[in-house]
């Protein structure tokens, strides 16, 4: 009989280690080829050079930094009273935008921004928070200067641009704190001239851009400028059913903050040409038997500029209206807000035709037009 192995002899039995050796060997030597195939098959994506910004876009840089330096954040407080501490504290109310005026530290804003308040506070763009004194208002115009006490090197007044002479197209730009989010920048055209929108005292602000630069709540205050960055207008008021910007917002005209701020900053107040007359509201006025419409005189006031012509108020006694105006010059005359708009057209110690119905009959005086108080009637 043959032989045969053992199946127990050292030369039939594995090694132990030799098979699990070569596993190992085998898995790193797959992991290496995933690895060399991963690296080969993996594209880098380069990151491109960006290159020259766009002009424009310079221009839009270069303008924002020239000109941030001149906004200013302005806080409406109110004094209020800490029940826990028995302590007066102020009470932020609302805050919105302004900008610098003069390095006499004259701030301009709205005035429904300063509204009521007990106090204002200024914070410059490099954050300094200073508090203000209210210099002079102007409801009518809507406009407001206070004043902060700063060194005059901290202070960067805006550049004065013009009204008159904008377009339907021109590039405009608003610097802002809409939402209370300071150094904001937005930018579009402007969309219209010659707008009306009403301030506070119920008188029409008339000439308002109007521009679909976004302008939202904490933008009022603050400068619409041109693409040279020159202050153009100061952001008022929006057009808008959610109260947000919708693309149809209106600044009140550089010309008329040019004829407004220097009188307060001098006075406090505006000289606003007059007759020294109060009328009767134009509710009240539609509802009497009038021939002829137009403003009904309700009052003349003593030693007033229509008192020297002999112009008449109703009569409360006897019940008799007196003169309606019918026209200032040329200008028809149908209601207030004409009669405002035509006065706003001229100057104190001007000269205007002022036609009214009187006694069944048309009646023409000519009246000097005279100071009156910032918030008081014609």
């Amino acid at each position: 009989m043959e032989p045969h192995a053992d199946s127990d002899s050292p030369s039939s039995r594995a090694r132990p280690g030799v098979s699990v050796n070569g596993s190992l060997v085998t898995m790193l030597a797959i992991l290496v080829l995933v690895l060399v195939y991963r690296d080969f098959t993996r594209q880098e994506r380069l990151v491109v050079a960006r290159g020259d910004l766009a002009a424009d876009e310079t221009a839009t840089i270069d303008l924002f930094k020239r000109i941030a330096p001149s906004v200013v954040h302005v806080d409406n407080v109110a004094q209020g009273f800490d029940w826990r501490s028995l302590n007066a504290v102020d009470v932020q109310r609302g805050s919105a935008s302004g900008f610098v005026w003069d390095k006499s530290g004259h701030v301009v804003t709205n005035y429904h921004v300063i509204h009521d308040a007990d106090k204002a506070w200024v914070t410059l763009a490099d954050n300094t928070r200073l508090e203000a004194e209210l210099v002079g208002f102007d409801e009518s115009k809507d406009l407001a200067v206070l004043k902060v006490v700063c060194p005059a090197d901290r202070l960067q007044p805006i550049p004065l641009g013009t009204s008159f002479d904008l377009e339907v197209g021109q590039k405009v730009f608003a610097i802002g704190s809409p939402f209370e989010l300071d150094q904001t920048l937005t930018t579009g055209i402007i969309g219209g001239l010659g707008r009306e929108i009403e301030s506070l005292s119920g008188r029409p602000i008339q000439g308002v851009i109007q521009t679909d630069a976004a302008i939202n709540p904490g933008n009022s205050g603050g400068p619409l400028l041109d693409s040279a960055g020159r202050l153009i207008g100061v952001t008022t008021a929006i057009k808008s059913p959610s109260g947000g910007s919708v693309g149809i917002g209106f600044a009140v005209p550089v010309d008329t903050v040019q004829r407004v701020v220097p009188q307060l900053i001098t006075t406090g107040k505006v000289k606003r040409p007059g007759l020294g007359i109060r009328t009767l509201d134009d509710r009240r006025t539609s509802l009497l038997p009038l021939k002829k419409r137009g403003v009904v005189i309700d009052q003349v006031n003593p030693n007033s500029a229509a008192e020297k012509v002999g112009l008449r108020g109703i009569d409360w006694e006897r019940q008799v209206v007196g003169d309606v105006i019918l026209k200032i010059d040329d200008d028809d005359v149908r209601n207030q807000n004409d009669l405002y708009r035509s006065l706003d057209r001229h100057d104190v110690g001007d000269t205007v035709r002022i036609t009214v119905w009187r006694d069944e009959k048309e009646l023409e005086v000519n009246v000097t037009l005279q100071a009156i108080p910032t918030a008081a009637a014609p």
